[in-house]
């Protein structure tokens, strides 16, 4: 860029311009070469700058969303709360990388000049990779939760960090279907709990309903397997729902 820079200067000053242009078309094309360049290194360094800008926005917003989670667990001592908070803060950090170096990884594969046999098996190999990878994360995570917290409480950073779907959609399954056997109940509270242990892993708010909403489709086709019309057990459920909310005016 100097090189251009210098070129231009000379070529402006002194009266050199008739000589090193011999019109004014290629005066503006160097013109507009110089100013692009020099554009072009002031969006690189403010590239440079804005990354950690965003990482800095982002350790905020995942802070504060754990301190959120942390506040329910009724913690008195300020050591102990640090410690949860910094755990819970570094889990959704490294939660976001595993999927952004993913997402990373998945742009190169079809990026690549290969078959599609060879395509599909390295996006097998690299989910493959990313569900290992948040495995050991999040086994490594409900041992650092557990050394701090009690059972009860490892129970309400789950639901925290997916919005208490599990216990909401349980509750509402029994709400929604009176006649439910205890098994049946059983099944039903195990996926969904299987459910959230995948959610608290999932990259986005998006994702996490997503999971939930898979489960709650196995869960939907297996009642209907024994006999339940879902629509009419729906249905019904409104009536009750609307019913108690006019014995409430």
């Amino acid at each position: 860029m100097n090189r251009w820079l210098l070129a231009y200067k000379f070529c402006t000053s002194n009266n050199q311009l008739p000589e090193c242009f011999r019109t004014s078309f290629s005066f503006t094309i160097i013109k507009v070469f110089v100013l692009f360049v020099a554009f072009s290194a002031t969006l690189n360094v403010t590239a440079q700058q804005t990354a950690p800008q965003q990482q800095s926005s982002y350790i905020k917003v995942i802070t504060e969303r754990s301190a959120k989670i942390v506040n329910t667990l009724s913690i008195k001592d300020s050591v102990q709360y640090k410690k949860v908070l910094a755990v819970l803060v570094q889990q959704y950090n490294s939660i976001n990388n595993i999927h952004e170096e993913s997402k990373i990884a998945l742009a190169a594969i079809k990026q690549q000049s290969i078959t599609t046999q060879e395509s599909a098996l390295q996006l097998q190999q690299l989910e493959e990779k990313k569900a290992a990878l948040l495995l050991q994360l999040h086994e490594g995570f409900l041992t650092q939760l557990k050394i701090n917290l009690s059972e009860e409480q490892v129970e309400l950073v789950k639901d925290g960090m997916t919005y208490r779907i599990f216990p909401i959609t349980y509750s509402a399954y029994q709400d929604l279907v009176l006649t439910l056997t205890q098994e049946q109940k059983a099944k039903i509270y195990d996926w969904l709990k299987e459910a959230r242990e995948l959610a608290m892993d999932a990259e986005s708010s998006d994702k996490k309903h997503a999971i939930f909403g898979k489960y709650k489709g196995r869960i939907n086709n297996y009642l209907s397997a024994a006999g339940y019309n879902m629509k009419k057990e729906g249905e019904e459920w409104q009536k009750r729902i609307d019913a108690k909310k006019s014995a409430q005016h």
